[in-house]
């Protein structure tokens, strides 16, 4: 690599806080943010772990899918899915990564994260389903409802027959660190919305607890996600 091409590199590396210059000497090292997405990362291992027997209880009494899904920019991202029968049927096209204001669990999400809320916002809200939240003034009405009821629903707003209730696991500060989700057809779940909207706020609140236990190195298990 040419010269002005690594310094250019440098130079963007540096902006963005992944390599810092020595004022002693201008040679480069690795930079502080480097160490912070290192803890996302273990923090999100350790989110996982702890979560494995919770989510397999979930799925055990709902009889239907569940997530686990953290924010990842403008988009929820599903670190986990248990799947059942029931929960595959209305699942047409299954990805990892869905913008934040379609899911349930985006949605849960935002309503206790301002800065991923923000980032679906500058992002805008492209429409799926005539169901899908459409702009700004429905985004914030539909995280207002969240914050009032302590859950979130997504009724045909990614996929035509597909539901979710979803509800925040939350640090030690009430901010989302992720997000549980029951997931299913819309004849499924909006029969019985108000039994798996409690089953999934009592498991985010279990892995909330757990989450911002301290650990072994005295500090919580969730710090930096």
């Amino acid at each position: 690599m040419s010269k002005s091409s690594a310094h250019r590199l440098l130079t963007t590396l540096a902006s963005r806080g992944l390599v810092e210059q020595s004022p002693a000497t201008s040679k480069y090292r690795l930079g502080v943010r480097l160490f912070e997405l290192g803890d996302l990362a273990v923090s999100r291992i350790d989110l996982r772990r702890e979560s494995q027997v919770l989510l397999e209880e979930l799925r055990e009494r709902s009889g239907m899918t569940v997530h686990l899904a953290v924010a990842s920019g403008a988009d929820v991202l599903y670190l986990e899915r248990l799947s059942t029968l029931r929960g595959m049927r209305a699942i047409g096209e299954y990805r990892r990564r869905w913008p934040l204001h379609a899911t349930s669990s985006g949605k849960a999400i935002c309503a206790h994260d301002p800065v991923a809320c923000q980032a679906r916002i500058e992002a805008g809200f492209p429409v799926f389903t005539p169901q899908t939240v459409a702009d700004e003034t429905g985004f914030a009405a539909a995280l207002a409802g969240v914050r009032r009821m302590g859950y979130a629903t997504a009724n045909a707003e990614l996929m035509p027959n597909l539901a979710s209730v979803a509800a925040a696991v939350l640090d030690r500060h009430g901010v989302a660190m992720a997000a549980i989700s029951i997931t299913g057809s819309v004849d499924d779940l909006g029969e019985h919305q108000d039994r798996h909207a409690r089953l999934v706020m009592a498991a985010a609140k279990r892995l909330s607890g757990t989450m911002q236990r301290p650990s072994r190195a005295g500090r919580p298990t969730g710090v930096g996600s």
